[in-house]
């Protein structure tokens, strides 16, 4: 599917907006597409925050050979992609599980790689924010069954970070591993990592406080649980997906169950329009229980 520059690429229309927050120093044309993006202001604790796109009945992935990806959700919209090259382009840190890796092996989270026409305002946003390299890419993988040699380890594009179990470093270490991958283990042999840990890992290796989480579905999963997302960016494209039984299509959380007897609710806090999607941002006040 042919690519729209930036030129050609609509804005996106502000709908609503709190105003909360700081006002991030967008370059002209980055302000011209998406508007003004606040963040909060820094503080002690990371602020984590996830971005996914789901179609109108709640599919984030068709879970299918060729169709796994988000573009497949989001009709390959350049504005979905403008988005995510733009929180990628914030983010100090961004965490993706081995299945988010297995359904694209050949990327790597940056800014540029999801969206190349803007790769210029995108660099430019990172190095008014005081960012010297691109966001760390973090993989989660329980078994660490992870081939060493895809882009994100072996390009030299991304510091890279896998975080898994200490049977999945043992495995790990069996491949050449590049300078640039750090492999760390987590105590305990359980195949699903807390997000706690994450977190506690990530912070080790990275100073950075906004940290996105871009799935999949039971990693989101893991870090609502344990009340750990502070915002949730969803794109709603004007798509049914549609559902079979036992077809493995997945939805935004997956794993967990929280209502009716522990419900999550969020907090509408920015929307805007672009053609038919909406681009939409939660809150979650409730993230981050005082210990």
């Amino acid at each position: 599917m042919p690519r729209l520059g930036p030129s050609i690429l609509a804005p996106l229309e502000t709908l609503f907006d709190t105003k909360r927050g700081n006002v991030l120093p967008l370059p002209p044309n980055l302000a011209r597409l998406y508007g003004c993006l606040r963040m909060p202001q820094q503080r002690s604790r990371p602020h984590v925050f996830s971005n996914f796109v789901a179609t109108l009945d709640g599919v984030v992935s068709l879970n299918a050979i060729g169709h796994a990806s988000g573009a497949d959700i989001s009709g390959h919209s350049a504005q979905d992609r403008m988005v995510m090259g733009l929180l990628r382009a914030i983010a100090d840190v961004v965490i993706v599980g081995s299945g988010t890796l297995g359904a694209d092996p050949r990327h790597v989270w940056t800014a540029e790689a999801i969206f190349p026409e803007l790769a210029d305002e995108y660099r430019r946003l990172s190095k008014a924010m005081g960012k010297r390299e691109p966001p760390l890419n973090v993989i989660v993988s329980g078994n660490g069954e992870i081939d060493l040699r895809l882009p994100v380890f072996a390009s030299g594009k991304v510091p890279a970070l896998i975080i898994t179990t200490t049977a999945g470093a043992k495995r790990l270490r069996t491949q050449s591993a590049p300078d640039s991958v750090d492999i760390r283990a987590t105590r305990g042999s359980a195949s699903t990592i807390p997000a706690n840990a994450i977190l506690d890992e990530v912070c080790q290796v990275s100073p950075g406080k906004l940290i996105l989480v871009e799935g999949g579905p039971r990693l989101l999963g893991n870090f609502y649980a344990e009340r750990l997302v502070d915002e949730q960016f969803l794109t709603l494209a004007p798509q049914i997906a549609g559902r079979d039984a036992g077809d493995g299509r997945l939805g935004l959380v997956m794993g967990k169950t929280f209502a009716p007897s522990d419900p999550l609710w969020g907090t509408l806090i920015d929307l805007r329009r672009g053609s038919s999607h909406l681009f939409l941002r939660y809150s979650f006040p409730e993230s981050w229980p005082a210990s």
